[in-house]
């Protein structure tokens, strides 16, 4: 299919978690990146699902009351959430840092920077990754990775060597 036969579409309407309590994943959202709540959902007149809104750019978030979905799908990370650069993720992990949260700090991933291995309160991994890029594929090859996790060492270590020479 080419380009301008490709259908039009918007970006991420929104993205849904299965969740064990709304209330507690709700105001683990809001304390920790800022969310806002805007819906909630019911039925039969019993809450089992919230919408909720960033006021800075992040994407919409649907949590769904479903236990056991939640727990099946922890340790997961379904998504990635775009941050602009390595200064604002580096911003973003103190500060979840600072709110006792443990994560594995920020890291040089393939093309920009990821922080990993944060975990909501049901286990969800909710990863982080900069729009700014550190490499820029050749936008007419496919890029492949062997092995990402070298290949992001690799790369952190061929940059450092050349902002030293």
């Amino acid at each position: 299919m080419s380009d301008h036969e490709a259908p039009a579409l918007a970006g991420v309407h929104h993205l849904k978690l299965p969740v064990a309590d709304l209330r507690r994943s709700q105001r683990w959202y809001e304390s920790r990146l800022g969310y806002k709540l805007v819906v909630e959902f019911q039925t039969d007149g019993e809450l089992d699902g919230i919408c909720l809104v960033h006021p800075n750019g992040g994407p919409n978030l649907g949590l769904r009351l479903d236990p056991e979905r939640a727990r099946a799908a922890a340790g997961f990370d379904y998504f990635s959430i775009g941050v602009s650069d390595e200064s604002t993720l580096r911003a973003l992990a103190d500060r979840l840092t600072e709110l006792g949260e443990r994560h594995a700090g920020v890291q040089p991933a393939t093309l920009g920077w990821i922080l990993p291995l944060l975990h909501d309160p049901d286990g969800h991994e909710v990863r982080f990754y900069t729009v700014q890029h550190h490499t820029e594929p050749d936008p007419k090859d496919v890029l492949v990775v062997d092995n990402p996790v070298e290949a992001a060492r690799r790369n952190a270590v061929a940059r450092a060597e050349h902002a030293v020479g």
